[in-house]
């Protein structure tokens, strides 16, 4: 009876697609309770959906897969492949079929909004209203994004109040000029002190800013300048030097992979079983301005060309700007209905195509390595029997260039006030995450007076021999807070114990170089690399523990300080005089009389302390 059923049905299945209509259009594979597992486009609905049942499928898994699950089609005529590559896209994001590509967590990621009202505002919003305001976005780093943001509330006068501004208001002068007037934040068009369309053209350079025609901005307020500088308004003229300076910083930290100052994006996409990550190098004007990094789901029954179709045509669909060039790692299905499509978006033609030039090749690799990185770290949260790898110590071991995973790192760091009361911490951190358990802190006891050198000797000799004597694991990473001197201390001392083999580095603040025993020259890396980030968030971190430990023994007064030296000042008053002052320089800056509030401290005895923190 079941096997009369299942060849009556797929009976039913045959005829539909025999009836199916020869246009363009959109298929919606459905299962045995009706649902829809798989939406696709075609040119010829009826060729393309009897492709998927006739011929020897057998060398295809993938489409097999599929195919098993098929009990029912449906149709959607269109006026043209390109109309079904647009109600493809809709449809899928409506219905998130099993066995089609969908991006991960797009509605998360935020977006910077020009809303549409007179004299607008631009914010950062996960939200998108159709109101139609301008969205750009989605951004998938939302560090970077708010970075950008700043830069442009330091760039322009854009107003945040959530006042309604029409002529009716403007003219009624009813809303007063808030603070961001008087600290030149705002223009106050409130009080109509800027006309429609002068904000109307700032909001433009704002539009510039987000679409990374830096150029086209530095020409602007450099005329701003030269204006404002010879009507004598040097003030002003001030003003836009530092947005000058603002603007050229910010353009400094993209760094130049491109010297034809075109707009392009260069896409590569990652496949690993089901799960794929796509990365997408947003390059304009020469210049890398952001990098987005998508995570793509249910891309089994996919070959790679199909992966990448699929991936432009959601992530284009967005807000984002398509620019005129695309180059990707492999050809898209469907390339040329890509292109008219994309060219419809953008009102120019854009193309699709694979790199050739030797600097476009190293950028896609770049965004390969930035691809696998990230594929790899959802595939260990995903399996769970595999330990989770944060990519920033995958990035961390390939720029030291150690052999080892660094899972497990220490950091070092001292604390003390003028020689006197010297402290040090240690701190660890596994899995790029604080391990406060294995926090130390330590009294330095061999060393007096100012020897920076020597204390750290002293503190990585106590711990690593105690490590040793109770046999317990050792890390894979030493840091030490500060250049060579401390560095190579701390090195000789590891030697001395047999533990040559564990990486050890110096991190300086100034310049913020890491320093290795075996090399001369310092690594200097990017600020925004992840490798540098957690190196700086551990440094940090022992330094915050350090100085915590070192204040927690001076409000007990256990450590020694220019109050133990006067005379019948004791513990008790010595805690007031703490409690009340906090600082030796807030003591100093005291008078006799303030001393003299203290519960305890009669006349004489503020003036012996006065005198004692003023002598010469």
């Amino acid at each position: 009876m079941e096997e009369n059923e299942t060849y009556t049905h797929s009976q039913k299945l045959m005829e539909r697609i025999r009836s199916a209509p020869v246009d363009a259009g959109c298929y919606l594979y459905k299962n045995q309770s009706g649902k829809i597992i798989y939406i696709g486009k075609a040119k010829n609905l009826r060729n393309r959906v009897r492709s998927y049942f006739v011929g020897d499928k057998s060398g295809d898994p993938k489409t097999q897969k599929l195919v098993s699950k098929i009990r029912d089609v449906e149709f959607i005529a269109t006026h043209s492949e390109v109309d079904a590559l647009i109600l493809e896209n809709t449809l899928i994001k409506k219905h998130k079929p099993k066995y089609n590509i969908i991006l991960r967590d797009d509605k998360t990621f935020p977006y910077v909004r020009i809303t549409n009202e007179p004299f607008p505002r631009v914010f950062l919003t996960r939200k998108v209203i159709s109101d139609r305001s301008q969205y750009f976005g989605p951004f998938t780093d939302v560090r970077a994004v708010r970075d950008t943001v700043q830069v442009i509330k330091n760039l322009f006068s854009i107003r945040t109040c959530q006042h309604r501004l029409d002529d009716k208001t403007v003219q009624s002068r009813k809303i007063k000029l808030c603070l961001d007037y008087h600290i030149k934040k705002c223009d106050g068009p409130c009080q109509g002190l800027i006309t429609f369309a002068e904000y109307e053209k700032m909001i433009d350079k704002v539009k510039a800013f987000l679409q990374g025609r830096t150029r086209e901005l530095l020409a602007y307020f450099q005329e701003k300048m030269d204006s404002a500088s010879s009507e004598l308004r040097f003030e002003d003229a001030a003003i836009f030097r530092d947005h000058l300076e603002t603007l050229r910083q910010y353009s400094n930290r993209q760094a130049v992979e491109l010297n034809d100052f075109e707009d392009r994006d260069l896409v590569y996409v990652a496949i690993e079983e089901d799960d794929g990550c796509a990365v997408v190098f947003r390059v304009r004007e020469g210049k890398l301005l952001a990098k987005d990094s998508l995570l793509l789901q249910g891309v089994a029954v996919h070959e790679l060309p199909e992966v990448i179709r699929n991936f432009i045509r959601q992530y284009y669909s967005e807000a984002r700007p398509v620019p005129p060039e695309i180059n990707v790692n492999a050809y898209p299905a469907d390339q040329e209905i890509l292109q008219e499509w994309l060219s419809k978006l953008r009102g120019t033609k854009v193309s699709i195509t694979r790199p050739s030039r030797r600097d476009k090749i190293r950028l896609l690799k770049m965004a390969e390595k930035n691809a696998r990185l990230q594929l790899q770290e959802f595939l260990f949260k995903k399996n769970q029997k595999v330990e989770y790898t944060p990519k920033s110590l995958v990035s961390l071991q390939t720029d030291l260039g150690i052999w080892q995973l660094p899972r497990r790192i220490e950091a070092f760091d001292i604390s003390n006030i003028r020689g006197k009361a010297a402290v040090a911490s240690m701190v660890s951190f596994l899995n790029a995450k604080a391990d406060k358990k294995e926090y130390r802190k330590f009294r330095i006891k061999t060393v007096s007076g100012i020897d920076d050198f020597a204390m750290m000797q002293e503190v990585v000799k106590r711990r690593y021999t105690r490590l040793i004597k109770e046999e317990k694991p050792l890390p894979d990473v030493i840091l030490i807070d500060g250049g060579k001197g401390q560095l190579h201390v701390a090195k000789k001392v590891l030697d001395s114990l047999s533990l040559e083999q564990i990486p050890v580095i110096g991190l300086a603040k100034r310049l913020e170089e890491i320093f290795r025993p075996d090399s001369a020259e310092p690594i200097t890396l990017p600020r925004n690399s992840i490798s540098l980030q957690l190196l700086q968030k551990i440094r940090d971190e022992s330094h915050r523990f350090a100085i915590t430990y070192h204040r927690k023994l001076r409000h007990k007064g256990e450590i020694e300080s220019e109050l133990d030296l006067i005379p019948r000042l004791g513990n008790a008053k010595k805690q007031l005089m703490w409690k009340r002052f906090k600082t030796i320089s807030k003591m100093k800056s005291a008078s006799v009389e303030e001393i003299q509030e203290l519960d305890g401290i009669g006349p004489k005895l503020a003036e012996s302390i006065w005198n004692h923190l003023h002598k010469a």
